[in-house]
């Protein structure tokens, strides 16, 4: 057998390995799902614990109308709504801006946060003075289904927990 021409062949060459940038289209929208699916899911808890406040403040103001209804107590009903409601606002504004508030500044403080047709000072110049004026009273006379209502207005008002209105201005 003769030998023939010699084949010029030449080296298998592989191609180059593949990157991992850019990532592939569907990483992409797997990044992206995943960004959208995170805050989604840190919103519906923010709303849920929102909720979860507003819910447990107007089930304690609601047994506070039924204790007021079957012994009506004008002190008691007072000082429960005026602890009712400094926890609730301890529970959605800073402490710095609510826990030292007292008097006049309590009330002016609970005036700023009902909203619409239901402002126009109704704790400072209207039923809610009861709120500092009635514990030092010895027999006061006061309108507990309108404070119990007023009390339910503000609740039923507050902006939901996290939201631009609860931070504090820098």
């Amino acid at each position: 057998m003769g030998e023939g021409p010699a084949l010029q062949l030449r080296d298998i060459h592989l191609p180059d390995p593949v990157s991992w940038w850019p990532p592939a289209p569907g990483w992409w929208a797997l990044l992206t799902l995943s960004i959208l699916l995170f805050f989604s899911i840190r919103a519906f808890l923010r709303m849920k614990k929102a909720r979860r406040v507003r819910v447990a403040a107007l089930k304690e103001l609601e047994l506070l109308s039924t204790g007021f209804t079957q012994v009506p107590d004008a002190h008691h009903l007072v000082k429960a709504l005026s602890v009712l409601l400094r926890r609730i606002c301890l529970s959605y504004y800073p402490r710095f801006d609510v826990a030292g508030l007292t008097g006049e500044a309590w009330l002016a403080f609970l005036d700023k946060h009902l909203k619409g047709e239901q402002a126009h000072a109704r704790f400072s110049k209207g039923l809610g003075r009861t709120l500092i004026t009635a514990p030092y009273q010895a027999e006061a006379e006061i309108d507990g289904k309108g404070l119990l209502s007023l009390c339910r207005d503000w609740i039923t008002a507050l902006p939901p927990l996290g939201s631009p209105a609860l931070r504090r201005p820098q």
